[in-house]
Order: C-alpha cells, then structure tokens, then sequence
C-alpha cells in the first residue's frame, strides 16, 4: 500500500511538471506571437538608417552591441544619451562619462531630431530583434518542379523512346513486307558499298574529295593555332567571393576608386587589402537578403560574412576589439587578363587621355559576380578599336594642326587613332 501510495504521488508530480511544461510552451509562444511587426518594422528601418553604421544586434562594432540594451538602461537615460549624450556627460552623468572613457572618447553623433516614438521605437527593435518568418503553406522549394510539369530529362527520354520505337515498327513493317513477296531493298550498308565503288572508279571525285578533305584540315589546323593565348570568358576561382555586381553595381562604386592607377599610370593596379578596410572596417556582414550567384552555387549571408572575414585576417583586424593585430597576410588574387610581354599598354594613356570607358575593353563589370575576360585583347581587336574610334582634340591644341592636315589628307572631319598613327608597329611593340 505504501509503494501504490509513492507510485500515485510520483505520477501526480509528473503530471504536473507536464502540465507546468505545457503551460510554460503556450505563454511562451502566446509571448514570441504578441510581436508588433509593424512597430518592430520601423524600429528596424530607423536602426539600420541611423545606427548600423557603429552598433550591431548581437556583437560589438564601432560602439557595443544593443541587443536587450533597455535591460541595462532606463527608458529616460537612453533617450538623453541618444538626442545629446555631450549634455548627458556635461550634467556629470556617471554612466555616460563611463562609456565615453570606455571607448577612447570617441564622440557619438547626436539624433536631437529624433522624437520619443521614434527611439522607443529603436530600443523596441533592440529588444525583439528580428522577426523570423516562416514559408507559407504549400510554398514550393527553387529547383524543384511546379505543379504536375515533368522535369527535362524525362521528357528527354521519353523523345528518344519514341524516336527508337518508331524506328522498331518501321524495320518491322519492311521484314512483314519482305516476307509477303515484296522485293529486298539493299539497306544502308548496300547503298554505302555502292556510292564508294563508283567513288573508286571516278577519278575527278578522288581528287576534289583530297582538296576537300585538305581545305578543311587547313581550316581547323589554323583556326585552333589563331586561338593560341586567346582567353576569352577566362574565369579563375579566386581566393575571396569579391562581387563587382554588389560593389560597383549596386553601391555605384567608382571602378577608379579601387583601381586608382588606371588613370596615371601603365597598370590599372591591384587594390591592397587597405582599401578594402575602409568601408569593411565598419561593415562586417552583409544585409540579410544579399545573394552571390556563382556558376553551379550560390552564396547567401552566412557564407558571405566568412568572405568578409578573410578580408580581416588579411588586414590583421580583430573584428572584436576593434584594432589591428599587426599579423597581415598577402591576398593571392589569381590575374584575369594578362597580355604578352612583347605588347605595350597603357592604361594612362586610355583612361585619361583618350576617356574610355573601362566598360570598353572589360565589359559590364558592374553586371559580372565573377569577373571573366570579357574581350579577346588580341592584335586584331585591338586595330578594329583603333580603325574606329575618332580623335576628340577638344581642349588639345598640340595636335590641332596635324589634325587638320591629316583630316584634308584623308578628305575627313575627324580622323581616327588609326590615321593618326596608331596602326604603327612601335605604338604596342617594343
């Protein structure tokens, strides 16, 4: 009676833990659904306007991390420190010179203009973080079929099972033929032995089939010999995922900001690591909704952020402290377009001088994830541009007068880089 009475005390204590387990599930999840999106929406556009530049959710970047920041500080304290946090520390506030010291007196900017909404608002954002959805029902997965469409490779093989049935009934209807008294056609083989009998016996078509046969070996033999060192759509993997779709497209980067050579020097040069760190000294992810599509992947935030850090350990920045370690590695960029030794350009003398575009030689470079070889770069291509592109002396009077002559000699308004000299040998080779 003793052990029924433990056994009936140990199955209420059970059930009540469930029911307490239960209860705890339903409040919790009653809690993560009272989120005011709309609220959290605003809250979230004024953060990533105003804020994302120095604070993060969940680590440390120019300022902390503002996760849950009203468990720390009081409603009234957060408001003073955002509209004035100067005033805060003049009024002798503790916690507010506290931080300024704790940041190396680093000032932070003042928001006078934001109203009491608007920075509960914030803090509100803070607090709730992001809102995460989930697919709706019956949502289809990219890559796979929709509704009841057949994917393309059984729709191949049914083609090709069709095709070979109706070629079994055919050979089946010329047997039954056959069989019925219908006189033997000689097949393919026989009309084959045919045709190269008379082949054989005429010599006209011997010697036109050898000139054939010799005009197209010649045709292929130098068509792949002109191909030699033509590396058109070249495509290497490099070693950091760098889009010039999101930098010079989307941000509208200026393809001389990181190439700064072009236009005082022979090479467009390589950005150093450097460069890269004057933006990412502050951006440290990318935005939530930001794709990479390669060739046969595609990379999302996650892998994105990795690519970002390689960019750190280059540079030798700890993204958690905030300063630079001094262990620097180089950044084996694997080179795209390459030109022979023996050819001569220059870049200065393009992009200054003559004003193209870098689009002209290296295609839309603000479209491309990867960048590839956009253009041949071959000799030829190279006197096409030069046949076709006329000199604009705008601005240029050392040129005025032999532009003049040139232009009455070749009966022109404006002559080309061609008839000014840029068909010479000595202009690419030296």
């Amino acid at each position: 009676m003793k052990s029924v009475n433990h056994h009936s005390r140990l199955t209420k204590t059970l059930v009540r833990s469930l029911a307490f387990f239960l209860v705890f599930l339903v409040s919790s999840s009653a809690f993560s659904q009272d989120i005011d999106e709309a609220r959290q929406k605003e809250g979230k556009k004024l953060f990533k306007s105003l804020c994302a530049s120095c604070h993060k959710l969940d680590k440390k970047l120019v300022g902390p991390a503002l996760a849950g920041i009203e468990e720390k500080r009081t409603n009234e304290w957060l408001k003073a420190w955002i509209k004035n946090n100067a005033e805060l520390r003049a009024s002798g506030d503790k916690d507010a010179i506290a931080i300024f010291e704790e940041y190396n007196g680093s000032n932070m900017t003042a928001f006078p203009q934001l109203t009491d909404q608007n920075i509960d608002d914030i803090l509100y954002y803070t607090t709730v973080g992001e809102v995460k959805k989930t697919p709706a029902a019956g949502g289809e997965v990219a890559g796979q079929p929709q509704g009841d469409q057949a994917p393309k490779w059984l729709i191949y093989i049914l083609a090709a099972a069709i095709v070979v049935a109706f070629l079994i009934i055919g050979g089946l209807l010329k047997t039954i033929s056959e069989l019925k008294g219908a006189p033997k056609t000689p097949g393919l083989m026989g009309q084959t032995a045919e045709l190269w009998q008379g082949i054989k016996q005429n010599t006209f078509l011997k010697v036109l089939t050898v000139i054939f046969g010799a005009l197209v070996a010649a045709y292929f033999l130098f068509g792949t010999l002109f191909k030699v060192g033509v590396d058109t759509n070249y495509q290497p993997i490099q070693p950091i995922a760098f889009s010039h779709k999101i930098h010079a497209g989307d941000n509208k980067i200026d393809c001389q900001y990181c190439h700064s050579s072009a236009k005082h020097s022979k090479t467009s040069g390589i950005p150093s690591v450097n460069v890269c760190m004057n933006c990412h000294k502050n951006i440290s992810e990318v935005a939530d909704d930001t794709k990479v599509v390669m060739d046969d992947h595609t990379l999302v935030k996650a892998d994105l952020d990795k690519e970002i850090a390689k960019i750190y350990e280059a540079a030798g920045w700890d993204a958690d402290k905030l300063e630079y370690t001094g262990n620097t590695k180089p950044v084996k960029w694997v080179r795209v377009h390459n030109l022979p030794d023996f050819a001569y350009f220059n870049h200065s003398q393009h992009v200054t001088v003559g004003g193209v575009a870098c689009q002209k030689c290296h295609g839309p470079v603000e479209e491309m994830e990867e960048v590839y070889q956009y253009s041949p770069l071959t000799m030829g291509w190279c006197i096409d541009c030069h046949k076709e592109t006329k000199v604009d002396l705008k601005g240029n009077e050392y040129y005025a007068k032999i532009h003049e002559d040139l232009a009455k000699k070749y009966g022109v308004e404006q002559v080309t880089i061609a008839q000014l000299g840029g068909k010479e040998c000595g202009k690419c080779h030296y």
